[in-house]
């Protein structure tokens, strides 16, 4: 029995008729309107031929109360467009709003429930590009793009009617310029060249977004080395690339927009010769002229209404590109949410048998097979090279991702059956690149706890070290960083970070090279706030500075994702094995000088 086939994901304006279906009614009232506003558009040119008829005709006596007449019909069809888009505009823009604020909602709640490594993989620029920018456009083509596209569609459809009601023949020839304009369109925008390039327009600025944001964060260092923006290679080759593409995207509309609008603004080139043709075989010439008087008045007005549909066009090219890359971030799967949550008995923490993949990938596990225990109340230390699996062990266990085999446990409960707000308060996290908001001091600290009392933020910052240089800042605790030229240093920043956890107080700390960079001072004062943090906690500690886990109840030795040794300090140099070597690597490091070795005097 043949599987049903998956219904295929919609697009451009389905999706985004999908993503306002709350607000579907508005959206076609505004349609409606739309539609109206674009016929009513035509009740000038009638009226100004109905004139134009009355004068030629009655002359040299001309019914005045019939011409005004006209002129006031004219007036009012004018008025009547302009209300009738403006009431489809505002139908549709509130549409417009209520969809993009629940998009917002819907695309900021989604992707803090992705695994971490979709956010580091993806990158900060193009997150930020897919947010603002691309979400931003469904709001646009809601609120303008698609009640144009709806005008763009009635308007050729009345004109058409209009065009063969009035005289048929004369209908057929301007029909066929206006076939042929956009048979030039389609040829241009409809190809599949145009719509890789329209892809690879957005990949190539999505790109380019992420590699400034990489180099203004790296200034300092680019400043220190005297290097140009021309020399940071990634950001120097994302901008040429996304050069070539615009450049690519921009000259493919280089022959079908002027073929466009040239034909379609030149329909009388086609109109006049087919006139004097049949003026030359006419018999009623005075209803002839007056015939090809209401072409001659109606077709370049048709121009302006036909020209829309190539900017039209233009958007629906571009917001299929936009939805798909939204989408594809909306498509990640969330970490799955247990439906029958269980609170751990416990703090203990234990790895059994794991192994992770980033990428999903067998032969490249980051780590394989890992099982040990940190007890309730202890300090486990875990040591390594770099690309050992040190922090992808620390990641796990805030389920960060999920395990690809084996299981994390707290408590004795795996940690997928632990509902995300237990393991977020059961959990706390002290990186080695600092994240402090714009905000005070104050809400930083506090952000551990939303509750705290500027008492406890207090204690907190005193515990962790860092109230006595938070009081000497202009506004003390209410300081906000980075405005008025306030900026922190590096310990500084850690220690506010150590405040934060300290305030959130979880019986699990994991401390993820906490220390790696801290000069000796800094390194004694982290030291005595980790005092306070981790006391009673159960503390997995993630360090390359192995002095500071000399008095770790165990330590765990990591060598390319595997666990290849487990003990006290003492018992792992006994073994004589890889934590020995570390260990001897490190203490002879410490003696290293510019030139050599230092001698002991």
């Amino acid at each position: 029995m043949s599987k049903a086939k998956a219904p295929k994901p919609k697009t451009g304006l389905a999706r985004c008729m999908e993503l306002a279906q709350d607000r579907k009614g508005l959206v076609y009232f505004s349609a409606v309107l739309s539609s109206l506003a674009a016929v009513a558009s035509f009740v000038p040119y009638i009226a100004v031929y109905l004139i134009v008829r009355e004068i030629v005709s009655g002359y040299p006596k001309v019914n005045g109360a019939e011409i005004w007449g006209y002129a006031w019909l004219a007036l009012i069809g004018i008025a009547a467009n302009i209300l009738l888009y403006f009431a489809a505009i505002f139908c549709s823009h509130i549409a417009a709003f209520g969809t993009l604020y629940e998009l917002k909602l819907k695309f900021a709640q989604h992707i803090t429930h992705i695994p971490l490594g979709y956010h580091l993989t993806i990158g900060s620029g193009r997150m930020r590009k897919i947010m603002d920018e691309n979400i931003e456009s469904v709001e646009g083509f809601i609120a303008h793009q698609f009640p144009d596209f709806v005008a763009s569609v009635t308007a050729p459809a009345v004109m058409v009617i209009l065009l063969l009601i009035a005289d048929w023949k004369f209908g057929l020839c301007t029909v066929v310029g206006i076939i042929l304009a956009f048979f030039v369109q389609f040829m241009g925008y409809g190809s599949k060249e145009m719509k890789d390039n329209m892809a690879n327009y957005q990949t190539a600025l999505e790109d380019m977004n992420n590699a400034s944001v990489e180099y203004v964060r790296g200034m300092p260092v680019v400043k220190a080395f005297g290097q140009s923006a021309g020399s940071f290679e990634k950001f120097s080759k994302s901008v040429k690339a996304y050069t070539e593409w615009v450049l690519k995207f921009s000259l493919g509309w280089q022959n079908c927009m002027p073929a466009f609008t040239t034909i379609i603004n030149n329909i009388y080139l086609l109109l006049v010769p087919f006139g004097i043709i049949r003026a030359m075989h006419t018999e009623d010439y005075r209803s002839f002229a007056m015939t090809f008087l209401f072409y001659l008045i109606f077709v370049p007005a048709a121009a302006g209404i036909l020209n829309k549909i190539m900017y039209v066009s233009e958007s629906f090219m571009q917001i299929d590109s936009n939805v798909a890359r939204m989408d594809e971030i909306l498509n990640i799967p969330v970490l799955p949410e247990t439906e029958r949550p269980v609170v751990p008995a416990s703090n203990d923490v234990t790895f059994e048998d794991v192994s992770f993949s980033y990428n999903g990938d067998a032969e490249n596990m980051a780590v394989i097979g890992v099982s040990f225990t940190a007890k309730a109340g202890t300090t486990t230390a875990i040591v390594g090279s770099s690309g050992s699996g040190k922090s992808t062990i620390a990641n796990l266990i805030s389920r960060f991702w999920d395990v690809t085999d084996g299981s994390v446990k707290i408590g004795g409960t795996d940690i997928r059956n632990i509902s995300q707000q237990e393991l977020t308060k059961r959990v706390s996290f002290v990186f080695q690149d600092i994240f402090l908001f714009k905000q005070s001091i104050f809400d930083n600290i506090r952000m551990g706890c939303p509750d705290a009392t500027k008492e406890q933020v207090i204690a907190a910052a005193k515990a962790a070290q860092c109230h006595d240089f938070i009081t000497k800042l202009p506004d003390g605790y209410d300081t906000v960083i980075g405005t008025k030229g306030v900026h922190l240093s590096g310990r500084e920043r850690q220690r506010i970070a150590i405040a934060r956890a300290i305030i959130k107080n979880s019986p699990i700390i994991v401390l993820d090279e906490a220390t790696a960079f801290s000069d000796p001072e800094n390194e004694y004062l982290i030291q005595k706030a980790f005092e306070k943090l981790m006391k009673d906690k159960t503390v997995i500690m993630i360090a390359h500075r192995l002095s500071t886990i000399k008095n770790a109840d165990k330590i765990i030795v990591m060598d390319k994702g595997h666990k290849t040794e487990e003990g006290r300090h003492s018992e792992l140099l006994a073994k004589g094995g890889r934590f020995a070597v570390l260990w001897a690597d490190y203490t002879s490091s410490m003696d290293w000088k510019l030139g050599g070795k230092a001698v002991q005097a």
